[in-house]
């Protein structure tokens, strides 16, 4: 395990170390929530195109409560493991790049999670639809979560695992709302 988490901070030492002050600005930027907005609202427009009022509402219920279960199971393991962040880590802190820092423990990012799920549910959802929506959304994916390496505030396998968390949470959420959506349609037609 020692061996493991040596690797790990070899690799968040490297990526961290590629970056440039001229670059931080950017990769803040990357990590904020809010810049997200009118992408959020592209991805409701796109549902809103291509499902009925009644079953978008059904859709935004299971993201909202995805996105909440991800976040929440993230900040569980944060407090339950205690890995601290990069940023808080004393034998890292000269280091590396501090750029910015989050809350003291990092093991899984919610970053990682959440966009992951956000992009493996719409992806299940709108991307037979879009030539290139699945490839776009899982880009976004890997670019939100890879600004948490450079910033320092996660080590790589934090986001790793938030990523395959997310992944797996987006898919079992996109089987549910599309029986969900079936369950209605039927229930319609009859």
């Amino acid at each position: 395990m020692e061996e493991f988490i040596n690797k790990d901070q070899e690799a968040l030492l490297f990526l961290n170390g590629l970056g440039t002050k001229s670059f931080d600005p950017f990769w803040i930027l990357m990590s904020d929530k809010w810049i997200w907005v009118p992408l959020y609202i592209i991805f409701v427009y796109l549902l809103y195109k291509n499902y009925k009022l009644r079953n978008l509402i059904f859709i935004l219920i299971f993201i909202g409560l995805g996105i909440t279960i991800s976040d929440q199971i993230a900040t569980i393991f944060k407090f339950g493991v205690l890995r601290l962040r990069p940023c808080h880590n004393p034998f890292l802190e000269t280091k590396m790049r501090l750029v910015t820092c989050g809350g003291m423990y990092g093991f899984y990012s919610s970053h990682a999670s959440n966009t992951f799920f956000l992009a493996t549910f719409l992806s299940a959802l709108l991307g037979k639809k879009y030539k290139f929506f699945t490839i776009s959304v899982f880009l976004w994916a890997i670019i939100v979560s890879y600004s948490r390496i450079y910033l320092g505030v996660h080590f790589p396998f934090d986001v790793a695992f938030g990523a395959a968390a997310g992944f797996l949470l987006g898919g079992l959420f996109s089987v549910l709302a599309k029986r969900t959506i079936r369950i209605k349609r039927l229930k319609n037609y009859h």
